[in-house]
């Protein structure tokens, strides 16, 4: 009897333990859908409310649509916010993998992030030199996908639209003006200057008749003409009338109000903006008196390398090699189209070396392309634009042929690495890539991580075995020393209370920049606060990692699965970067 009694005993025990796994099991499937189901219901919001966006990505659905950013609209987006956040906290994460966790993780993070920023009202600063509505909207039929008769129709009825998203900014920047949210008034006058050239300009060379130049196969020769025309009637009823208004805005009423000091410190709350900036961009706990030391140690450090390669050309100090090169006729370009060549032969040669450093590849084309007229003057000397997911649109680097006999060659070919491969277009677009990563995580990004990335890469030509004219590698110092030199002068200008002056300063005495970037870099620092302090603060943890990973591993360490294990789960925090490379190193 009490043999049978224990059996049973056994036996109810068992079934119990059988049935809460069941029910357990039950339970982590309901969570894992929940997420998985959740993340797409807030991406469906994203794409909804960002409709350039996702026409941009290649999502059809809105592509007669433009964003609303109404103050009414952003304070629905905000509430909206809250609720997404509310639901994804509320979702327990035990039992999931580690790739799940991070979906969770992350998503909750970016919320709380807008919601923590939304108390600075940067809806109320809307537009800058480097960015806002007349230089976004003029570069969008650019990253457009037009491939058939009714792409054409959204894009004419989208262009209509657009009078009413720059009446909206207008009372968003009055709003600011109210606040005194002011960027700085010189910075605003080219502001004006920009969309006052894009209103001036004749409908059939307006950037928005871009779509005009080349019809696609699909597009019926019976529809060509149609289009053309109400493409036209649209820029000259509907775009020029809203620029010319927006210029008038920015000329007579705004500009004139803007602010004299150029640190963020000036603004309301001004310490507290920056702080978060910094935070923002770094996804760090650094202050700004760490990074403002870190950019001193890494700038006397990089000048001991640069002093290397001028002592090596025969000069004794950098000051008088850096006027030689400003002075020798070799060292500058020759044509617009010269610096375009160059470009594209330093990223062919790299795409030849990445099987050394990488075990995955992008599958992604890639095209160099030369910076819109419209906004060269201001605009960097080079940058990067992700293709669409689908492959209908490569990725672009864009260069700037402003002033090109002005420009020095130096840096063309860390700028191609750091642009193309393996920098920005690699990166980039792996992640788009990844059909294990939810959509936000694939075309999402962290700057620190993303330029963090792009900065390192520049250095791994030369582990390849490039960079072999001096000159040439003297320009992958003085890169490098451009991001040391903005840890300096970012943490000067918004937390120091540096002048304009100061900055541009420190650059003549560190650095073999030309003038022409000095300048543009400076105002880029003034109006993005903290945006630059991203690359350096990137480029030393992937470092660091890199050498932790070599120490713990020896012989084993394998370059190409470290870059591969980095670049595995898209852009991350650092610190979850940092929190990914360890466990793969106690895997390994």
């Amino acid at each position: 009897m009490k043999k049978v009694l224990c059996a049973l005993l056994l036996f109810v025990a068992t079934a119990a333990t059988l049935h809460a796994q069941e029910l357990s099991a039950s339970d982590l499937d309901q969570r894992r859908k929940a997420l998985s189901d959740l993340l797409d219901e807030q991406w469906d919001y994203t794409m909804r409310t960002n409709p350039e966006y996702a026409s941009i990505l290649g999502d059809r659905r809105f592509n007669d649509q433009v964003s609303d950013v109404s103050e009414a609209a952003v304070k629905a987006d905000l509430q909206q916010t809250r609720n997404f956040l509310k639901r994804f906290e509320a979702i327990s994460t035990t039992g999931f993998s580690e790739q799940e966790r991070l979906n969770r993780d992350l998503m909750v993070r970016d919320l709380r992030e807008g919601i923590e920023g939304s108390k600075f009202n940067g809806w109320q600063t809307p537009v800058n030199q480097m960015s806002g509505i007349h230089l976004n909207t003029a570069q969008l039929p650019s990253a457009l996908p037009f491939q058939m008769t009714k792409d054409y129709d959204d894009y004419v009825t989208r262009l209509h639209k657009f009078p009413k998203t720059f009446d909206d900014t207008i009372a968003n920047m009055r709003k600011g003006m109210a606040a005194k949210l002011m960027p700085p008034k010189f910075l605003l006058e080219k502001v004006a200057s920009q969309a006052e050239s894009i209103a001036n300009t004749p409908a059939d060379k307006s950037p928005f008749a871009l779509p005009l130049a080349k019809f696609p196969d699909n597009v019926p020769d019976a529809d060509r003409q149609r289009i053309r025309t109400a493409v036209i009637a649209a820029i000259n009823d509907s775009i020029i009338p809203a620029y010319k208004k927006f210029a008038a805005f920015v000329k007579n009423e705004y500009a004139p109000k803007g602010r004299t000091e150029v640190g963020i410190w000036a603004l309301p709350n001004g310490k507290a903006r920056y702080a978060f900036r910094v935070k923002q961009q770094t996804t760090s706990n650094l202050t700004p008196e760490q990074i403002h030391q870190i950019g001193l140690s890494e700038v006397a450090r990089i000048e001991g390398d640069m002093l290397k390669i001028a002592k090596s050309q025969g000069f004794n100090d950098l000051k008088s090699f850096n006027a030689a090169i400003e002075k020798n006729p070799e060292l500058h370009f020759k044509s617009p189209q010269d610096i375009i060549d160059r470009y594209r032969h330093f990223i062919d040669q790299m795409y030849a070396r990445l099987p050394q450093l990488f075990g995955r590849l992008p599958k992604a084309k890639l095209e160099v392309v030369p910076v819109e007229p419209f906004r060269e003057k201001e605009a960097a000397a080079a940058s990067y634009d992700t293709g669409s997911p689908d492959g209908s649109r490569p990725g672009r680097v864009y260069v700037n042929t402003y002033e090109a006999t002005s420009r020095q060659t130096l840096s063309t070919e860390s700028t191609s690495y750091h642009e193309g491969v393996p920098g920005h277009h690699m990166q980039l677009s792996i992640a788009q890539e990844m059909t294990g990563l939810p959509k936000f995580r694939q075309q999402g990004g962290y700057t620190a991580f993303v330029e963090g990335w792009a900065l390192y890469s520049e250095r791994l030509g030369k582990e390849v075995g490039y960079y072999q004219d001096p000159f040439s590698d003297y320009g992958r110092l003085n890169d490098e020393m451009l991001r040391a030199i903005r840890l300096v002068v970012d943490t000067g200008l918004h937390d120091k209370k540096w002048t304009r002056d100061q900055v541009v300063q420190f650059f003549r005495d560190h650095s073999a920049t030309d003038e022409v970037e000095i300048q543009s870099e400076t105002d880029r620092y003034i109006v993005w606060p903290g945006q630059a302090l991203a690359y350096k603060v990137g480029q030393l943890k992937i470092l660091e990692l890199r050498e932790r990973a070599q120490k713990k591993l020896g012989a084993k360490f394998d370059i190409r699965k470290f870059h591969d294990q980095v670049l595995g789960s898209g852009a991350l925090p650092l610190d979850e970067l940092e929190k990914s490379i360890d466990m793969w190193i106690a895997r390994n």
